[in-house]
């Protein structure tokens, strides 16, 4: 029997993927997985038989993911099961920063009781005109699940639209539409462009990569949209550039005092995956990544582990290692099951950064004799018997 808790509300339809070995608990301390959402963990103590986190969404910066794997706790994402709703929004920001679409709606209500509204609207309308985006240029920065969805989409409404991400994938390139323009230098997005959406994580390489350098370089009048992680742009100098004129409007999805309220700002609170759709997506997700962890030992979009896929196990046994990067591990594991006469049938070993995870097929179900020692070998941070 599995235990699971949730420290956010998890849609339904995905804890219903739980078979009836998963049983819910409301204290972290009893449980093997974790979903969640957006709650901060980096204050919670993990408890020792905690082995896995799900989080129901892209970003993982509320999971404190090096305490998690010194411990040897696999934390997942759900990379993409949101993202066509985080598109959707991407583009309703640009059409309301093209046309003053809210002042105009802002206006119907002030004069709700005027009994010639119709007629005062003729007069009015032109206080909200604002131009169509086909035709403009739209410069994505990060060509990820939502990048490449928000870019192909950008090409179907009629806009030219310049892509830069020099990590693509595989899999983005092959969605990315040919009418997108893959470039190598950045700046050329920031020179070029009309509309420029950010798309990337939050690192310490891109936090702040919209500052007021990059904005000096952008074109006059230009709308910066950030649906991403409200840390990677500056939005003091982008206020700055907002009242000197050289920002038309800023787009954002993230709340806080500094933008709130500000002239030129669309803020929104934090909507882009708020869709039935994209919880439902990412509850689904989330939960097979959890089963196919606990049950299989596959590990299937971690953030700080390795991938590793070994399908479902037809031997005698499966242990799961999870252990520090360094060199002779194998060895050490070999030797072990070795000594114990175990055969093992079947391996994968895989690395990321400093941590491994080696999963092993034995011919012989593991005793606690052989898990003691595994555990004892200097590196290795949890052993788990699969099967």
């Amino acid at each position: 029997m599995y235990s699971y808790t949730c420290l956010n509300p998890i849609a339904g339809v995905g804890l219903n993927l739980f078979s009836d070995d998963y049983k819910k608990t409301e204290e972290l301390k009893d449980a093997q997985a974790v979903l969640v959402r957006s709650a901060s963990m980096h204050e919670m103590e993990l408890p020792e038989g905690l082995e896995a986190v799900a989080r129901a969404g892209a970003g993982v910066n509320n999971i404190p993911l090096d305490k998690c794997a010194n411990q040897g706790i696999v934390v997942f994402n759900t990379p993409g099961a949101n993202a066509n709703g985080v598109k959707e929004l991407v583009i309703a920001g640009m059409l309301l920063a093209s046309r003053d679409i809210t002042g105009g709606i802002e206006w119907v209500k002030a004069n709700k009781d005027e009994a010639d509204i119709a007629k005062l609207s003729e007069k009015q309308k032109k206080n909200f005109a604002g131009s169509e985006i086909s035709g403009k240029k739209l410069g994505v920065i990060g060509l990820g699940a939502i990048g490449v969805l928000v870019a192909n989409a950008a090409t179907s409404l009629g806009m030219e639209v310049l892509g830069y991400d020099p990590y693509i994938s595989v899999n983005a390139a092959w969605s990315l539409s040919r009418n997108v323009k893959h470039i190598s230098n950045v700046e050329d997005i920031y020179k070029e462009c009309d509309f420029i959406t950010v798309h990337v994580p939050l690192l310490d390489a891109t936090k702040g990569m919209i500052d007021a350098d990059s904005i000096a370089k952008m074109k006059e009048g230009v709308v910066i949209l950030n649906f991403a992680r409200d840390l990677l742009v500056d939005e003091e100098a982008v206020l700055k550039a907002i009242a000197d004129g050289r920002v038309k409007k800023y787009v954002t999805d993230f709340a806080n005092p500094t933008t709130a309220g500000k002239d030129g700002v669309i803020l929104t609170p934090h909507l882009g995956a708020s869709t039935e759709e994209s919880e439902d997506n990412c509850a689904m997700m989330a939960v097979r990544e959890i089963r196919d962890y606990l049950e299989n030992g596959n590990i299937v979009h971690s953030v700080n582990f390795p991938d590793c896929n070994m399908g479902g196990c037809d031997k005698a046994g499966r242990v799961a290692i999870l252990h520090k990067n360094i060199k002779g591990m194998i060895g050490k594991y070999s030797t072990v099951f070795g000594n114990a006469d175990i055969n093992i049938e079947d391996m994968t070993n895989k690395s990321r950064g400093d941590y491994a995870y080696t999963l092993l097929d034995i011919g012989t179900p593991v005793t606690e004799e052989v898990v003691a020692q595994l555990k004892a070998i200097e590196g290795v941070l949890k052993v788990r018997v699969v099967k």
